[in-house]
């Protein structure tokens, strides 16, 4: 059972984090694997299942942002906006292989629903760049505490 509550704590956290929450998923990642108690599959997959599912739930909430960007209490201004859309029309689905980055990578996957990237795009794109740094961060713990 105590197995299962850090993989579940995991998941819930890399949720969290993917969310334009202050959370971070990342401490938690090293923590179970100093503890060397868990598959390294299973960590990786816990991470990145709850991270890219946080981030499709910022493009669903991009999807439909547009229709309240008018009322007064909008917290993006008109101009923030067009901003980040012209940025994400600029550089196109690729600038999502940047929603890893701390600050930048979470408001990224809600412009992308604001921008109607088609979700099976977006979900790889993610997918592999989320995936990609719990990876890199799993070699980097192991490498200093082996």
């Amino acid at each position: 059972m105590l197995e299962l509550s850090g993989y579940l704590g995991l998941f819930l956290a890399a949720f969290g984090a993917a969310t334009l929450l202050p959370l971070q998923s990342e401490a938690v990642l090293v923590g179970l694997l100093l503890t060397d108690q868990y598959p390294l599959s299973a960590l990786l997959a816990a991470a990145t299942t709850g991270n890219v599912l946080g981030s499709a739930l910022n493009w669903l909430l991009g999807r439909y942002v547009e229709h309240l960007r008018h009322k007064r209490w909008f917290p993006v201004s008109d101009r923030n906006l067009e901003k980040a859309q012209q940025a994400y029309h600029r550089y196109g689905r690729w600038s999502l292989l940047l929603t890893w980055l701390p600050i930048i990578g979470d408001p990224l996957t809600v412009v992308a629903g604001v921008m109607r990237e088609p979700f099976w795009s977006f979900l790889l794109i993610v997918t592999l760049a989320k995936g990609a740094r719990y990876l890199v961060l799993t070699a980097l713990t192991l490498g200093w505490a082996g």
